[in-house]
């Protein structure tokens, strides 16, 4: 069960907790270091990693306990 501070998955519908980080960017409208993100559970992390790869956006995927958002990312 997950509670108010608990990042739940990126996916529509789903309200799993999340487990990993999907970092990217859209080179159309970003700068090149800045990452957005999506958070994803183990059941969505490909399906989320496809949909943004075939956009060529997808620039990192790695553990949320692991992750720190990049300089200059927009991200605090």
């Amino acid at each position: 069960m997950s509670d108010e501070t608990t990042p739940i998955c990126s996916a529509k519908g789903c309200r799993t907790p999340a487990v990993w980080v999907l970092a990217w960017n859209n080179p159309k409208v970003h700068t090149p270091e800045r990452r957005k993100t999506w958070i994803a559970c183990d059941e969505h992390r490909e399906h989320l990693s496809q949909f943004l790869g075939v956009r060529n956006f997808l620039k990192d995927v790695v553990p949320l306990t692991e992750w720190e958002a990049p300089e200059g990312s927009g991200r605090p």
